[in-house]
């Protein structure tokens, strides 16, 4: 199993930090909720992965 940081996420979105805050607060978008250990906040790759094919099944 592989984990994503916050700054892999951002970069993998080219997205800011308030937006992945927004991504993770927003009950409606549904974005994978990240584990935190210590300061951390690592995200489950095929969690996010199954997010986006989420995302493109409802976009088609």
């Amino acid at each position: 199993m592989r984990y994503l940081t916050t700054a892999d996420v951002k970069d993998r979105y080219h997205i800011s930090q308030t937006t992945l805050w927004r991504w993770t607060n927003d009950h409606k978008i549904s974005f994978p909720q990240p584990m935190v250990i210590g300061r951390r906040k690592l995200f489950k790759e095929e969690e996010v992965e199954a997010w986006e094919r989420s995302r493109a099944k409802a976009a088609a």
